[in-house]
């Protein structure tokens, strides 16, 4: 096992988001903020104290923590993606922080096969193995280029060559800040490089899935639509048609430039406990 602080262990991993409905972190409600005593008078989240049911986070640290024997956990993830986005492809690395673990005689394989048994068809984690407190800057300071599905819908009559003036050139844009996340991201414009890597036409009218690879950082969502000037190009502005983002999945991590990553798996002990 990795050398590991005195009251605090680290576990790695990958996890597939197969649903549109879970968080990658607790979705605290913004009112009450998930307070124990607040949270019972909140009439926004109605007592609850969160706004989802549920989170990777949570579907993973429920079984985990029951294993370890703690409750208290840190989720550290290589990005995170929408809400509504599904994590598909390989997945996305994560570092789950524990502290004060009472029972560390675990057997991860185990642990893993059970996660992904409670939560089929929402969720799946893939390498679980010990880790250690460095990985967690590697994973939030990487840049990754991702390759992305987007299911758009173009207004006007549609043909089946539409995109093909489109497809594999990169185009550079520049990005204010979305105004669904103006709240908590600087007001700025951001430079970023997008690549249109094919487009197929599907049985509804003037719906296709488009094939999309994007520099780190970029806001997808609104590359597509252009959210009226404030991505500029956009898949609307160059296409001169009115574009909706109806679903949106991530295929893969890239490296910075695009290209394909060497995926880190687990060890040879993965499994064996400690």
């Amino acid at each position: 096992m990795a050398d590991m602080p005195q009251g605090k262990v680290f576990i790695e991993g990958r996890y597939r988001k197969l649903t549109r409905d879970l968080p990658q972190t607790v979705f605290f409600c913004p009112v009450c903020k998930g307070h124990p005593r607040r949270r019972k008078k909140c009439d926004h989240c109605e007592g609850f104290g969160k706004l989802t049911r549920d989170s990777v986070q949570e579907l993973l640290t429920w079984v985990l923590g029951a294993a370890l024997k703690t409750r208290k956990n840190k989720f550290h993830g290589a990005g995170r993606e929408d809400i509504d986005v599904r994590m598909l492809g390989d997945g996305r690395p994560f570092v789950v922080e524990f502290q004060n673990p009472k029972e560390l005689k675990v057997n991860l394989a185990e642990i893993e096969a059970e996660i992904n048994r409670r939560n089929a068809g929402r969720l799946e984690i893939e390498g679980l193995h010990w880790s250690e407190k460095a990985r967690i800057r590697i994973l939030k300071e990487t840049k990754h280029a991702k390759d992305y599905s987007a299911l758009v819908e173009v207004e006007g009559a549609a043909t089946a060559d539409l995109f093909e003036p489109l497809v594999g050139r990169r185009y550079q844009i520049a990005q204010k800040t979305p105004q669904r996340v103006a709240h908590r991201r600087a007001d700025l414009v951001r430079e970023r490089w997008m690549e249109i890597r094919g487009a197929e036409a599907i049985a509804e009218p003037g719906r296709y899935q488009v094939q999309i690879r994007t520099q780190h950082g970029t806001y997808v969502k609104e590359a597509v639509t252009g959210e009226d000037g404030r991505s500029e190009p956009s898949l609307a502005s160059l296409l001169d048609r009115t574009c909706r983002c109806v679903e949106l999945d991530v295929l893969g991590l890239l490296e910075e430039h695009g290209e394909k990553i060497e995926l880190r798996r687990a060890p040879l002990t993965f499994g064996d406990g400690v």
